[in-house]
């Protein structure tokens, strides 16, 4: 550290609490929510050069604004990035990316196991203005290779993926963007900085869904866009306009969420690894899906890229999805609910709910069978959470 910036150099548990602070002329100690439309301006000078740009200052809440700048400030001094802009949910912040990077005519190429909701949007909505997109597996290098073509302009993918925790080399995809002369883009909500660094690893762009674990306590929705500082002038741009642009309160619960990111983000791996590995002994389950485990596929890789591997699991129950609701409807503990990332532990069936809108083939092809159910381990003591588990176990006929 140094007198000029006490924060220079400090730990991520330092940054998420004190980086991102600026006190107002009353000398509060925890960060105020500034919940104002607009700014009184000294002049008509001023006030001409704040909307031109030549003047830094509020202008208005909609892109600007103390909350949510704090919120922004904090998550890219914790994500190693020059700037970071704020959206009303994480599918806003994938929204804000792809208008910021992409016009009709481009190309992306998405891994095949992203949320199904990113999938609707590409494929639903962004298709409509021109902008086509190639699904592949997200582990099979030579698959995003071969369906680079010129008008490619992004890549587009999360690990670990949703639901099934698979894991690609960043580093890989990374060279591969620069090769082509792509935007690389992240979804980073399963891991958040607290385990998982994508922009040191070669990624232009870090997408997240604030509303699961930089939140941790599923109270707000809410997403942010991290990278570059050019970049992000193109993202906040795009707010500016059409304005999907995150709340002060909420802005507030997810500074104050960052403060605990780390700690939380440690207990969650926790647990859920020894969820896993308990899962794998049950005789009702056929596979246990997650990247602690010693056999996962992307174990070495994972080790590598990550600094712990999350709370989210998935795992296989015999027979399909009878049984696999069978399962969750006998669960006491668990809350059967499609959102993550939470304090307390959440179960669903993505095949019918967070992948529902997909076509049989696309869950085919991404690998979401009908007996596959998704836990996202909590807080709670890991022992009633397997009392729990096994109260679905015994709700299976």
């Amino acid at each position: 550290m140094n007198d000029d910036d006490p924060l220079a150099g400090a730990h991520i548990d330092t940054l998420a609490i004190r980086s991102g602070i600026e006190r107002s002329h009353e000398g509060e100690h925890a960060e105020p929510i500034f919940t104002t439309s607009s700014y009184v301006f000294d002049s008509a000078a001023q006030a001409a050069a704040r909307f031109s740009g030549a003047e830094t200052g509020n202008v208005y809440s909609r892109y600007t604004n103390p909350t949510v700048r704090a919120f922004e400030q904090r998550l890219a001094a914790l994500e190693g990035a020059e700037a970071a802009v704020a959206t009303a949910s994480g599918m806003a912040a994938i929204l804000a990316a792809c208008m910021a990077f992409l016009k009709a005519g481009d190309h992306v190429i998405c891994s095949r196991d992203v949320f199904g909701t990113t999938v609707n949007l590409f494929g639903k909505f962004l298709a409509k203005f021109g902008v086509e997109v190639t699904y592949v597996p997200l582990l099979d290098t030579a698959a995003w290779r071969a369906a680079v073509r010129p008008e490619t302009a992004m890549l587009f993918l999360e690990t670990p993926s949703n639901p099934l925790c698979e894991i690609v080399d960043l580093a890989e995809i990374a060279q591969l963007s620069k090769q082509s002369n792509c935007v690389f883009v992240v979804d980073n909500s399963f891991c958040t900085p607290a385990l998982q660094l994508p922009l040191q690893s070669g990624a232009d762009v870090v997408v997240y869904s604030a509303t699961k674990y930089l939140d941790g306590q599923g109270r707000c929705m809410g997403g942010a866009v991290v990278g570059g500082a050019e970049q992000m002038n193109e993202v906040r741009g795009f707010l500016r306009t059409c304005g999907p642009t995150m709340s002060p309160f909420n802005a507030w619960v997810f500074l104050k969420g960052l403060e605990t990111l780390r700690l939380r983000m440690d207990a969650h791996s926790r647990s859920a690894l020894e969820i896993a590995l308990w899962l794998q002994q049950q005789p009702m389950v056929e596979r246990v899906y997650y990247a602690g485990l010693p056999d996962h596929p992307g174990h070495a890789i994972a080790a590598r890229q990550q600094s712990g591997y999350g709370g989210v699991l998935s795992f296989l129950v015999k027979g399909g999805k009878e049984q696999a609701w069978q399962f969750i409807d006998a669960t006491r503990l668990m809350s059967h609910t499609a959102n993550l990332g939470d304090a307390k532990t959440t179960i669903v069936h993505p095949a019918t709910t967070t992948h529902g809108r997909l076509t049989p083939e696309q869950r085919e092809q991404a690998g979401i069978q009908d007996g596959l159910i998704r836990i996202s381990v909590g807080l709670e003591n890991v022992a009633d959470l397997k009392a729990d588990i096994l109260c679905g176990f015994a709700g299976i006929r």
